[in-house]
Parts: structure tokens; sequence; C-alpha cells
């Protein structure tokens, strides 16, 4: 079981320092965010939830509901060859009768004179729907009714004039710069237009950095804090387009601000490097979808 305890807290750590809240995420896919057994539908709850959760972002799954191995085989269903299980936790609270002593460990909390308590943990191996094939239709996920969708023109102009090539699949959003691709949610999956339109910009601010393009380098200045500052650049850039096109501008990653106070804190030039930077990836975008960005301002002599 430690060994279990070890691999979850892992995973989790690896997305934390990848920049990815494994808990939060700006959209939701579907209509009830939180991960369920198909068969019985109760919800999972504790850490379960960001488990499955996570497990479904990473891999992309449109369903939030999930089977065991044997309840699938119950619905006359087929988890498919090579699928890779998820490993969940049960958790209980055993009641063990004074007599029943020996089946207590001699560190656990002292409990009534007469009764003791001792946790009983079980691990279980699940399935997302996606999986599965062969399930009924009553077990079948539901389509998501997407929502009424607003584009906003300007931002649309801006994503068509990259060129750059995106793709909708999976509950990810990033830059992928070997492939030079961007991979987004599909826009169902936001809440609103605003959401799906900065992450597409925060994205796009990435894509401009390749060196077939504006060639960023931000590595040997910034060292160790260069992929942070990648982030703050991209930031700054999709806030910087989201005003042009009268955007809600959002935080995209929260989780990198201790490591840009870092920066900033070591380097007092850092945030005008980060600034300059995204200006020429907002300034890149616009004049690739042929709108004009604004001259600055040049200040009078007193």
């Amino acid at each position: 079981m430690n060994e279990l305890y070890t691999r979850i807290t892992d995973k989790i750590v690896t997305q934390l320092q990848a920049g990815t809240i494994p808990w939060i995420r700006p959209w939701s896919g579907v209509e009830d965010p939180f991960p369920r057994n198909a068969l019985s539908q109760r919800p999972y709850r504790g850490i379960n939830t960001i488990l499955l959760g996570l497990e479904a972002q990473l891999q992309g799954y449109a369903s939030n509901e999930w089977l065991t191995f044997r309840q699938a085989h119950q619905l006359g269903a087929t988890v498919r060859r090579g699928a890779s299980s998820t490993p969940i936790i049960w958790y209980e609270l055993r009641v063990v009768e004074k007599a029943d002593e020996a089946f207590v460990h001699a560190d656990e909390d002292p409990a009534p004179p007469d009764k003791r308590f001792f946790p009983l943990i079980k691990a279980f191996n699940v399935f997302n729907l996606d999986q599965i094939d062969g399930l009924p239709e009553h077990v079948r996920p539901s389509e998501v009714r997407p929502p009424a969708w607003d584009p906003c023109l300007k931002a649309e102009q801006i994503i068509e004039g990259s060129g750059a090539e995106i793709r909708h699949s999976g509950f990810r959003a990033f830059y992928s710069p070997p492939n030079d691709l961007i991979y987004l949610p599909a826009r169902s999956a936001f809440k609103d237009e605003a959401g799906y339109y900065g992450t597409a910009l925060h994205e796009l601010a990435h894509w401009t950095g390749h060196g077939s393009r504006l060639g960023r380098k931000l590595g040997r200045r910034f060292g160790e804090s260069a992929y942070a500052m990648e982030e703050l650049v991209a930031e700054m850039s999709a806030a910087f387009l989201s005003a042009h096109c009268r955007l809600e501008g959002r935080l995209q990653h929260a989780s990198y601000i201790a490591s840009w106070l870092e920066v900033l804190e070591r380097d007092a030039r850092a945030v005008f490097v980060a600034a300059a930077q995204a200006q020429k990836a907002a300034d890149y975008l616009l004049e690739q979808a042929g709108l004009r960005a604004p001259a600055e301002v040049v200040p009078q002599a007193a």
C-alpha cells in the first residue's frame, strides 16, 4: 500500500512541477464534472476525485464515468485490449471488538475500552467508459449539449490568421514545440467564450516563440527559471491580445505565480524583458491576422 501512496503522490508532484494543478481545470467537458461509477452512479470522493479527474485530463477521455473490469463484464461489455487501468482507493474505519485486538496495530489511535478502530484500505482498478466496448445503451456516455456560442470575430481572425495548426481533442491545452502543434479541448468543453479564447491566445503566444518565427530565447538569461518566464510571456501576450479583442482577461497558469515572484525578486529587469517579448508575440499575431498593432506613444519632452 505504501508503494501505491508513493506512486500516486509522485504522479501529482510531476503534474505540479509541469505547471498543472491536478484539481483545477478551466473547462468542464461534461455537465457534471465529478467522476462517478457508471453502474451505481455514485460519485467518487476525496483523492479518487483528483486521481480520476487528472487521468481523464491526461488521457483526453470525454467521459467522467468509470467501471471495474468485473462491472464491465457484468454489463456484457469488454475492456479494450491493452487498456491501462487507473488505481483508486477505498477507505473505511473498521470497528474491532476488544477480543479481536490481535488484528489491531499497536500504534493505532486509542478507542473506547471495549472497541477499537483501524483503517481498512483497499485499492481497486477502474477503466474509463472510453476504454470499454459493447456497453448497453443506458450506460453509454450521453452527448453533451454544447452551449450557445457567440464568436469573437477579432479573436477568430487572430487564430485563423496565425496559420497555426490547432487540434481540438482531449482535456489538455498545450503547445508542442517538437511537432509545432497546438492542442486544445473542444470549444464546447469551456464554460464560456472568454475561457476558450484566452486559452487559445495563450497557446498561440507560445507558438510564436518557435525558431521559425520569433525564435524566443530566454534560457541563458533566466537559467532554470526560463520555463516560468516563457509562461509569463504567454500570460502577458494573451492579456494584450484579449484587451485588443475586448475580451475578459484571465490568468491561465496561477501555479506559476510563486516562480514569477522568485524571478522578479532576483532580477529587477525580468518583468521588462517579459513584457517586451510578450508585446512582440502579440504584434506578430496581429500582423499575421492583418490587424494593425497600436503604435506606441512617444513621450513629449517637457
